[in-house]
C-alpha cells in the first residue's frame, strides 16, 4: 500500500514539477535543438512597413483614468494618418462619453461608439470591429499606459503572413511599500514573459494578455458573450486556424496592482473561472496529432496550470502526510517524507503568515512568493468551484486598483 502512495505523490510532485518549472526546461532545450537544426523563426523587420491600424479602447465609467488613457494614445510614436482611436463606451454613466465625444471635435483620428446598457467587454469588441476598416486592429485595457514605440513594435510582426496575431507584454508598476498581491504578481508577470519569449521561438504564444494585443481584423470572429477570457480565446482560435502569435515585449502595457488582496482575489478567481471555460471550448486544441507543438504548448503552458497543477499541491500534502504516520517500510526512508512534509508546512506556513500581515499593512518581501504561489492556486481551485456553479458572465465586475 506504501509503495502505491508513494508512486503516486512521484507523479503529483512531477507534474507540479513540470508545470512550474520544467516545461521552460524542455521548452529552452527544444529551442536550442530547432536553432542547430536551422529551423527558428526569423523576423524580418522593415521599418517602413507601418500598415494602418486601429486601437480599440473598452471603457465603462472610466473617467478617472481616461483623460491619461486618451492622451497616452494620441503620443504614441506612429503617423496620424495612418492610425485610429475608437473607445467603445457601452452604458457609461459617469460622464466618459461626454468626454471623449468633446475630445472627437477636436481630433479627427478619434472616434467613439457606445449605447445605453452595459453589456460587457467582450460585446464592445464584438461591436467595434465591423465597424473599423483597417487590416490590423490592436486591443487595450482603459487603465493601462502603453510605450511611446508600442504600436510600432507590434505592427512590424505582421509584415509576416503567417503571423494572426501579436501579444504585448504586462507589466505591473509596484513600489517597495505596494501590497504581496501586488508584488507577487510582477514576478509572476516577469517569469510569464520569460516563457513567452521561449513559446514564440518554439512556434507560438498560447495566449494574449487582454492589456494590449493585436489581430488582422479579418481573422477576428465574434466571440460568445459569455466569454470571461476574451484575450485567450480569440487568440488562440486564431492559432488553430494555422497562424502564429507573436510575443512583442517591446510593446508593453503598464498597470496598478490591486487595491487589496481581495480584490485581487476576485480577480484571479474570475480569471480561473474563465480557464477552465476556455478549457472546455478548446477542446480540439488537445489532438497533438492535428495541432503538433501547438497542443504541447496548449497543454503544458496553460491547461496544466489552471486544471492539474492546484489540485496536485492538496493530494501531494495529504499522500506525503500518510507516508509520515506509516511505519511500512517504502522506497525511501520515512525521514525523507517527514523533511519534505515539514518543507511543505513551512512552505504553506509563511504563506498563512504573508497574507496575515498583508491584511496589517505589514509587507515583507521574503514572504512574497510562498504567498502568491499559494494565493495564485487557492483562487484557482476557488475559480473552478465558480464555473462548475455556473458563475459565469461577459461583464467583468471592475477591480479597484492602487492609486
Amino acid at each position: 500500500m506504501k509503495q502505491f502512495i508513494e508512486i503516486l505523490l512521484v507523479i503529483a510532485l512531477f507534474l507540479v514539477f513540470y508545470t512550474y518549472v520544467g516545461y521552460g526546461i524542455v521548452a529552452w532545450i527544444l529551442v536550442k535543438i530547432r536553432r542547430s537544426l536551422g529551423k527558428t523563426f526569423i523576423a524580418d523587420f522593415d521599418p517602413e512597413y507601418l500598415p494602418e491600424v486601429t486601437l480599440v479602447v473598452p471603457a465603462y465609467n472610466e473617467m478617472s483614468c481616461i483623460e491619461s488613457k486618451l492622451f497616452n494614445s494620441l503620443s504614441l510614436d506612429y503617423p496620424t494618418k495612418k492610425i485610429e482611436f475608437l473607445f467603445v463606451t457601452e452604458g457609461s454613466t459617469d460622464g466618459t462619453s461626454e468626454y471623449i465625444e468633446s475630445i472627437c471635435a477636436q481630433y479627427p483620428n478619434v472616434r467613439m461608439i457606445g449605447g445605453t446598457a452595459r453589456r460587457g467587454k467582450i460585446e464592445a469588441m464584438n461591436m467595434a470591429v465591423p465597424t473599423i476598416k483597417s487590416p490590423i486592429v490592436i486591443f487595450t485595457d482603459a487603465n493601462t499606459t502603453l510605450n511611446n514605440q508600442a504600436i510600432k513594435a507590434i505592427v512590424r510582426h505582421f509584415k509576416d503572413e503567417k503571423v494572426g496575431a501579436v501579444a504585448g507584454e504586462k507589466r505591473i508598476q509596484t513600489n517597495d511599500a505596494e501590497a504581496a498581491a501586488g508584488a507577487g504578481e510582477g514576478l509572476y508577470w516577469k517569469y510569464e514573459s520569460f516563457l513567452k519569449k521561449l513559446d514564440t521561438q518554439l512556434y507560438s504564444v498560447v495566449g494574449a494578455a487582454g492589456e494590449l494585443f493585436a489581430v488582422r481584423t479579418p481573422l477576428f470572429n465574434p466571440v460568445e458573450k459569455d466569454t470571461l477570457l476574451d484575450d485567450f480565446v480569440i487568440s488562440l482560435r486564431i492559432a488553430a486556424d494555422g497562424y502564429r502569435v507573436i510575443y512583442e515585449p517591446e510593446a508593453y502595457a503598464i498597470e496598478r496592482p490591486s487595491f487589496s488582496i481581495q480584490d485581487e482575489m476576485k480577480r484571479k478567481i474570475r480569471i480561473a473561472a474563465g480557464g477552465f471555460q476556455a478549457i472546455a471550448r478548446l477542446g480540439f486544441l488537445l489532438n497533438i496529432f492535428k495541432y503538433g507543438l501547438l497542443s504541447f504548448q496548449y497543454v503544458s503552458h496553460r491547461a496544466m496550470r489552471w486544471a492539474v497543477a492546484p489540485f496536485c499541491l492538496p493530494i501531494i500534502y495529504f499522500l506525503n502526510l500518510l507516508l509520515v504516520l506509516q511505519a511500512e517500510q517504502g522506497f525511501l526512508p520515512r525521514s525523507f517524507y517527514l523533511l519534505l512534509f515539514l518543507a511543505q508546512t513551512a512552505f504553506y506556513g509563511l504563506a498563512i503568515v504573508g497574507y496575515t500581515l498583508e491584511n496589517k499593512q505589514i509587507r515583507i518581501k521574503l514572504l512574497f512568493v510562498p504567498f502568491y504561489f499559494s494565493f495564485m492556486n487557492w483562487c484557482a481551485i476557488k475559480g473552478y468551484a465558480r464555473y462548475r456553479n455556473g458563475l459565469t458572465s461577459g461583464i467583468w465586475e471592475k477591480v479597484k486598483r492602487a492609486e
